[in-house]
């Protein structure tokens, strides 16, 4: 190794196994470093776990969205036409945890969140969001996904996907099930 002139630097190396640290001293004037190899480690496998999750939530977003299911009028009762798109979400999730797993995410749930547009009173549609969500948790669960890894909320119009929702079209954008993984 060379110290910038051209000429060889000494080097002189400690290091501990035990707990993983490495001392490294340079030329006169470098200090020594100490490296905190799980420390590194971790960092590197946060950064794989963070990149899994965002990856799978992407994913997520993009298939709810593809396979939204209607429900009645002011009602948590599904429309008719909502088995394929609640199995397909189904089996999204279950790919999902095991891409989660392969990349060492642990702890984490499926958090289906009902939303509503902004006609009627809030608290209603907080109510009504949350009873929706409930239905979508309890329909996905029905088709595989561990109880165990998820859960529903209601966030009523408070997210809303386009507004001002003062048409049908963007009304019906707004009222919507999303789910994300929370760590």
């Amino acid at each position: 190794m060379t110290n910038g002139n051209g000429s060889l630097a000494r080097i002189r190396g400690v290091a501990r196994i035990g707990v993983a640290t490495i001392l490294l001293a340079g030329a006169l004037s470098t200090p020594a470093r100490a490296f905190d190899l799980h420390s590194l480690a971790g960092k590197a496998g946060g950064a794989a776990k963070d990149k899994a999750v965002k990856e799978v939530n992407a994913k997520l977003l993009a298939e709810g969205r593809k396979n939204q299911c209607s429900f009645k009028s002011d009602s948590d009762q599904l429309e008719s036409g909502c088995d394929k798109k609640i199995k397909k979400l189904a089996d999204t999730l279950i790919d999902a945890k095991k891409k989660l797993q392969a990349a060492g995410v642990s702890g984490f749930k499926f958090v289906v969140s009902g939303h509503t547009d902004s006609a009627g009173k809030p608290e209603h549609n907080k109510e009504l969001s949350a009873k929706r969500a409930a239905v979508i948790e309890r329909e996905l669960v029905a088709r595989g996904v561990s109880s165990k890894e998820i859960i529903s909320v209601g966030m009523g119009s408070e997210h809303p996907v386009v507004t001002p929702d003062n048409t049908p079209a963007k009304k019906a954008k707004n009222r919507r099930y999303e789910i994300q993984v929370q760590l």
